[in-house]
């Protein structure tokens, strides 16, 4: 059985010690001797019964803040494709026939930003495009090779499916694509799982009719719930219902609720920012400690400092046991070339998830 070592210390909360049958039992008897901190028996399964219970959500390529994403990396892909070189941080927001593009790009080519960005949302639009040249005192630093940011990025990879991502991740992202397939619209899809079954499945997705949905998702995955499009069904989706902001459905990204994330966001930003390389190679590393280990789980955490090349933390969690990441040129140009960014089209990235489907950092 396994218990999060958060009981012992809450600072750690990615790190797994296994617990023998045998203590187990002499918790349960005895929970006085406070092994796990429990006050009583009810709070003791209620903290080990969460840890069965878990739930992740998908959405769509039309939700509105996965149309931000793609808008933010297909800008970011012609940049790089005429500037491989170029620094670009781009946040995008829209919704209601409103599409804002801000941020920094140094570059030596220019783009026509509202055509790219109408080709994709249509000609109603407006678009308003506010950009300017990368701070001087931010690359200062890059230009030497250092970080374009601060920041903490995490890396995660388990054994409990062929893709090293958590099982109810990849069960609300295989529904969500299985539907989209039919229904190629604004939707989400969510999955609670306790251990391998499946409890209830949440699918809301714009268009559909309720009956024909459920008898869809039926034929995709049993459970023993499901709730079809609960609020009712509906037809105004997208942009017309809803805003949407790039880089905000971190969760979705990564690796669902259960597993931290450093924060960063990824779409619209190169390589220089290790929000998204950072968090790229940490996922490399955990998939490959995973399999140089045959580990059930693998946690991995790096943490740069503005200008500087090399990691301040560079660790690794593998079954409960932390070391120290060794091996990996961890500075953003050796990530770049190790993980072949120049080679990657970011717009592939921003829908269905960065990771567990077959990238370089995979």
């Amino acid at each position: 059985m396994v218990v999060e070592n958060w009981l012992k210390d809450p600072t750690a909360t990615h790190k797994w010690v296994l617990i023998p049958t045998c203590i187990i039992k002499l918790i349960l008897g005895k929970i006085g001797l406070c092994l796990v901190y429990a006050e009583n028996l009810s709070l003791f399964m209620r903290i080990f019964y969460f840890y069965m219970i878990k739930t992740a959500e998908f959405v769509s390529p039309k939700h509105p803040d996965k149309i931000c994403d793609l808008i933010a990396d297909s800008l970011l892909d012609l940049y790089l494709q005429g500037d491989k070189n170029s620094r670009v941080a781009i946040e995008v927001m829209g919704g209601h026939n409103l599409i804002i593009i801000n941020g920094e790009v140094t570059s030596k080519i220019k783009i026509d930003i509202e055509k790219i960005v109408r080709d994709i949302v249509g000609e109603d639009y407006k678009v308003i495009s506010n950009i300017v040249l990368q701070s001087p005192e931010i690359a200062h630093g890059v230009d030497a090779g250092g970080a374009g940011d601060q920041g903490i990025m995490k890396g995660y990879a388990t054994s409990e499916t062929n893709t090293f991502m958590p099982l109810e991740y990849e069960l609300a992202r295989s529904l969500c694509q299985k539907i989209f397939k039919v229904y190629p619209y604004d939707g989400k899809t969510q999955v609670t799982i306790d251990g391998d079954k499946v409890i209830t499945v949440v699918a809301s997705f714009q268009n559909t009719k309720n009956d024909k949905l459920l008898e869809l998702v039926k034929s995709i995955i049993k459970a023993d719930e499901y709730l079809i499009n609960p609020a009712g069904e509906w037809i105004q989706g997208g942009f017309d219902s809803d805003t949407g902001l790039s880089g905000r459905k971190l969760i979705v990204d990564n690796y669902g609720p259960e597993i931290n994330i450093g924060g960063g966001s990824f779409s619209g930003k190169d390589y220089t920012k290790v929000d998204r390389s950072g968090a790229y190679i940490a996922r490399k590393i955990a998939v490959d400690l995973l399999k140089k280990y045959n580990a059930k789980e693998v946690y991995t955490k790096l943490a740069y400092a503005i200008g500087k090349s090399d990691p301040v933390m560079a660790v690794s969690t593998v079954d409960g046991k932390e070391e120290s990441i060794v091996g990996y040129d961890l500075s953003p140009n050796g990530i770049r070339e190790y993980l072949k960014l120049d080679e990657v089209k970011f717009v592939d990235t921003c829908n269905w998830g960065h990771f567990g489907r077959n990238f370089n950092w995979d």
